[in-house]
């Protein structure tokens, strides 16, 4: 098998990444992430490699985005309409290998015969165009996840957080390390129809500077040229800011967080070097 690098964490099996991406399911969920089928995970893991024999189900459909840049590529995706609290007790049941052929407008899905789905996620758009625009070239290991958070999603629905600069003013003042965490931000998408064409333009776009992306009134997609469990972990850095913001609402908003000059001061002193608020 021909393996990616990644400069987090180097996966060594098929194994471990499917652990990965279920060991992530199960924390979104405990989180209140994933609501019933809510939420998809997906990992771009290796490039021309051989099909594993526990996925031995496969056909081939056209790729929902042109990706040439992917020709190659293998990436371990969700199924359509699963759980992901359900992936630790049967990820092959849940989880498809989809290789990217020869033009990176056709794919073809591996999958185990046991399996639970009948297509790869509705989102695959957005994942492949996010691994193409960000990993073709790299050589990485490289995760997009989906989920749907729920203080994080509630607040994109506020009129102080419909929009970047307002999102993340609310999120990052909480404590120090949400700006050390989260330091290139929260991009906020507009509300548009999940898995649309224009949802993965506004996701495309707004992944040239932020590795966390709000889906206005729908939850939010990060990526991360690494391990699965970091790309997690940014969500959880999200919603964490989001429940100290969701607390401070009823509480009429007494508290006023790290003023940003504050924050600015802190990022300096500690070498965070943010590209979210213009240095004042």
């Amino acid at each position: 098998m021909v393996h990616l690098s990644a400069s987090q964490h180097a996966f060594e099996t098929l194994d471990d990444i499917c652990t990965s991406i279920a060991t992530a399911g199960t924390r979104l969920s405990n989180i209140e992430a994933s609501e019933g089928a809510a939420g998809n995970i997906s990992v771009l893991y290796a490039r021309n490699t051989t099909p594993d024999g526990r996925f031995s189900d496969n056909w081939e459909m056209p790729s929902p985005v042109e990706v040439p840049e992917l020709a190659g590529a293998w990436i371990a995706v969700t199924g359509s309409g699963r759980r992901l609290r359900e992936l630790q007790s049967s990820t092959e049941a849940n989880v498809a290998l989809v290789e990217v052929l020869d033009r990176g407008n056709a794919l073809r899905v591996h999958a185990s015969p046991s399996r639970m789905f009948e297509k790869p996620t509705s989102e695959l758009n957005t994942h492949l165009a996010l691994h193409q625009h960000h990993a073709a070239k790299t050589g990485e290991i490289h995760t997009v996840i989906h989920a749907q958070p729920l203080h994080l999603t509630f607040l994109s629905h506020t009129d102080g957080c419909r929009d970047t600069m307002g999102m993340n003013k609310r999120i990052l003042r909480w404590h120090p390390e949400l700006i050390h965490m989260l330091y290139d931000g929260i991009g906020v998408a507009p509300l548009l129809a999940p898995g649309s064409d224009s949802l993965m333009r506004a996701t495309l776009e707004l992944s040239h500077k932020h590795r966390v992306i709000v889906w206005a009134c729908h939850g939010t997609i990060a990526r991360y040229s690494g391990s699965v469990q970091k790309a997690c972990d940014l969500i959880e850095y999200a919603e964490t800011g989001a429940r100290y913001e969701f607390m401070n609402l009823p509480a009429g908003e007494k508290a006023q967080g790290i003023p940003i000059p504050d924050l600015l001061r802190l990022c300096e002193e500690i070498g965070i070097k943010q590209t979210v608020f213009a240095e004042a």
